[in-house]
């Protein structure tokens, strides 16, 4: 009986996490591609991808990684050819500006469904009134965090192709070097401890102010 109760409250855990994670990461995609498309690259659009249907990007390993973690996953990245755009580099920056834009939007809206939700909390509405809320409260914390993190000017997160599209030609061509270690970087940051102590405290901040 115990067994079972557990089970149950785990499926009830995982479902609650899984809706807003595979919402926030399948917005994600979409802008990207959707932003692409406005641009000139329709290889999006031509594969798909272009859809929240959140299984046209589901990539299975990482969705492996967050059955077992419960906290991280990630998403099938869109198909870009930056060939298509009248200027390659200004052209993937707001590509990439475009993803964690739409987390933003996301958190905003999970803030204020959760703030007007948790107002009609009651007695009488509690076991239907309670897991919406919450998740809502995780789409909040799930779209501030991937927001954040790819904006960190690490390749190949959003914020690397952001500072490629900032910096000048020649400066372009030197962090180019950096790009085949960008996995190695990532895992350093985040095993030394250095995403805990810099990006966690902010993320903890905004997302207290938003609910």
């Amino acid at each position: 009986m115990i067994t079972n109760m557990r089970i149950a409250e785990t499926i009830r855990e995982i479902s609650i996490i899984a809706i807003p994670v595979l919402a926030s990461l399948t917005f994600h995609e979409v802008a990207h591609g959707w932003v692409a498309y406005l641009l000139g690259d329709p290889t999006a659009k031509n594969m798909g991808r272009l859809t929240l249907n959140p299984i046209a990007h589901l990539d299975p390993v990482g969705t492996l990684v967050f059955a077992v973690t419960r906290m991280v996953g990630w998403a099938k990245p869109v198909p870009i050819n930056p060939r298509n755009f009248k200027n390659p580099l200004k052209g993937m920056m707001w590509v990439a500006i475009s993803g964690p834009t739409s987390n933003i939007v996301l958190a905003l809206i999970c803030a204020l469904l959760f703030k007007l939700t948790r107002n009609t909390l009651n007695m009488n509405n509690a076991f239907i009134m309670l897991p919406i809320i919450k998740m809502l409260a995780v789409g909040v914390s799930i779209n501030i965090a991937l927001a954040m993190f790819n904006m960190l000017p690490i390749p190949p997160l959003d914020g690397w192709n952001v500072v490629k599209g900032l910096v000048p030609i020649e400066n372009v061509i030197e962090l180019e070097k950096l790009e085949p270690y960008g996995f190695l970087i990532i895992i350093i940051f985040i095993m030394s401890g250095a995403v805990d102590s810099t990006i966690v405290p902010i993320m903890r901040t905004v997302i207290g102010f938003l609910i």
